[in-house]
């Protein structure tokens, strides 16, 4: 049976919500205004955003979820019982273009099952970008989930029409993906990471006469990691992406935290992992990209290797390390208010542009957007000690949820 365009986009759509790589911040401003069509800015299916921080809506589908492969994990696997579609590229070139005119979406987040092999895959995608931008004039956002196993020409094609390029790390162990996904290598993917941040360095540069070289995924590439389809633990977690970031200058790791699926595997563990859990990743990561701290730091306030669910990662690196505690607040230098519970990277900042002033008081950080209610016990300024609240036993229970009376039934 022949399913409608309108069926088939809501498989391939629903499909896509397994993507987690969907945020289109550093990317090029482009508009429509001198000609084309869309733009990588404004105001908006996915919601993600624009270089100067504006909210936008990118269609966020997949081209197939047909796949050769078998991944343990992923719902659209051969094995996998699920309804099919597929999308030919001039019908995601028309929905694209269809729904920005409506005013529904302002770019395009594209990925695809593998179908006959990882080049006619990767091949038919860069079509569907290079048809958007040379023959439409699309200026638009576009994100593509890259194929690893696709020949490098057609890495460095899709690098010109995208904005974001991205390649799913999968696991964060190498034992994992071999067992769970036998026919992908960890190799073949980092080799592809490499790839994009080799042809990033590369058109930063220009040739002998001064020219530019043509821009490659200027949003950088980010990559996703799933959570909980294997046994590793939080900081084995953090620790792999801290090698990610470091080996190939990713603009962001995603966590997805892994759900069973119908006809899981039996290799699977089949208890899901909270939601909270995959929240408390995201935390970590971003003290480790903006606020100084290293995945070994982060893991002093783990439990057994896991993060904390009651609490914020940095209020639990805080409790476990009280000796360090209270600041000054109108001495202490940036680097270490910055790991105040309660202080955020802009309050930070403002603390220091405001001190050169004069003395800062309680009051005052109450008006630059410190969260005090967690703050307080970890800082000292005119007017304020916490005095044995720093050390006391039931500093945790003051912040962590109240206790809940489990159902019997």
């Amino acid at each position: 049976m022949k399913r409608s365009l309108k069926e088939r986009l809501a498989i391939l759509s629903d499909a896509a919500k397994y993507d987690a790589s969907c945020a289109s911040s550093g990317g090029e401003k482009r508009d429509s205004r001198k000609g084309g069509i869309g733009s990588s800015g404004g105001s908006g299916i996915c919601h993600a955003y624009t270089p100067d921080g504006r909210c936008i809506s990118l269609l966020k589908i997949l081209m197939t979820n047909f796949c050769i492969f078998d991944c343990a994990y992923c719902i659209n696997r051969v094995s996998s019982n699920v309804e099919r579609a597929r999308f030919s590229v001039d019908e995601v070139v028309t929905l694209t273009l269809e729904f920005y005119r409506r005013n529904y979406i302002e770019g395009l987040f594209l990925s695809s099952g593998i179908i006959r092999s990882p080049d006619q895959t990767m091949a038919d995608m860069v079509r569907i970008a290079r048809t958007l931008r040379e023959r439409h004039g699309f200026k638009g956002y576009i994100h593509l989930k890259t194929i690893p196993d696709a020949s490098p020409e057609l890495v460095r094609e899709a690098g010109l029409w995208a904005d974001r390029l991205s390649v799913n790390v999968e696991l964060p162990r190498d034992a994992s993906l071999r067992r769970f996904a036998p026919e992908k290598r960890p190799e073949t993917i980092r080799a592809a990471m490499a790839q994009m941040r080799l042809e990033r360095e590369a058109a930063k540069e220009r040739s002998f006469t001064g020219r530019a070289a043509p821009r490659f995924a200027p949003a950088g590439q980010s990559t996703q990691m799933i959570v909980g389809a294997d046994g590793a633990d939080d900081v084995a977690i953090l620790s792999a992406a801290t090698r990610l970031y470091g080996g190939y200058r990713l603009r962001r790791v995603y966590y997805s935290a892994f759900s069973p699926i119908p006809e899981a595997s039996a290799a699977l563990p089949l208890v899901k992992p909270p939601l909270m859990r995959e929240h408390r990743l995201y935390q970590a990561d971003w003290l480790m990209r903006f606020y100084g701290f290293s995945a070994e730091e982060i893991a002093t306030g783990a439990r057994k290797g896991h993060l904390d669910l009651d609490i914020d990662p940095k209020l639990a690196w805080a409790l476990q390390h009280r000796a360090r505690f209270p600041l000054d607040v109108n001495r202490a230098p940036r680097e270490l208010l910055l790991r105040v519970p309660g202080f955020g990277v802009r309050t930070v900042d403002r603390i220091i542009a405001a001190r050169r002033h004069g003395a800062l008081r309680f009051d005052d950080l109450v008006r630059i957007g410190a969260a005090m209610r967690k703050a307080q016990p970890f800082v000292s300024l005119p007017g304020w000690s916490p005095r044995g609240l720093t050390d006391s036993a039931a500093l945790r229970a003051r912040f962590a949820p109240a206790p809940e009376q489990l159902a019997l039934l």
